[in-house]
């Protein structure tokens, strides 16, 4: 921890060392309806937190645990966290940014991806995580009617 000593009352600013963790927040989701798409554009699941960074110069570590279905054989599932109306990453697939699966047969599976983000701002931030379908004929759902699913974010000291 670097620690800076400053005026005639003494510790007026305490600087936490790169890499401290700040804060964390998470949201959970549990017993609702299930989201289902054939949307090759991405929707939203309802699986969404606001965090407050302390610093512009602070990540966000963002871990997301959710189910999904895809009921058609050789469906593809694309999962994404948007900050506000930002896709995270970038990538031709997404690849960079969430879950890219092609089921063979029907699939319903837990899914888990991390994500490391420099949003640059101390203004409250919304992340939430969205999905779509490679192929309008399939149909892709996002889970939280059968297992808890949720979105931590970690604020770390940049």
């Amino acid at each position: 921890m670097t620690t800076t000593i400053t005026g005639a009352t003494g510790i007026d600013n305490i600087k936490a060392a790169t890499g401290a963790v700040l804060q964390v927040v998470s949201a959970t989701q549990g017993g609702v309806s299930l989201v289902a798409t054939s949307s090759t554009t991405y929707v939203a699941t309802g699986l969404t937190k606001t965090i407050t960074p302390s610093s512009t110069s602070s990540k966000i570590r963002i871990d997301a645990s959710f189910y999904a279905d895809a009921d058609t054989t050789g469906a593809t599932l694309f999962f994404i966290v948007k900050r506000g109306s930002t896709s995270l990453g970038g990538g031709s697939q997404d690849a960079n940014t969430g879950i890219n699966l092609v089921s063979n047969t029907r699939l319903i599976t837990s899914l888990f991806f991390t994500y490391l983000d420099s949003p640059s701002t101390t203004s409250a931030t919304t992340y939430e995580l969205y999905m779509k379908t490679a192929n309008s004929s399939n149909t892709v759902r996002y889970r939280p009617d059968d297992v808890l699913s949720s979105l931590i974010l970690t604020e770390i000291a940049g």
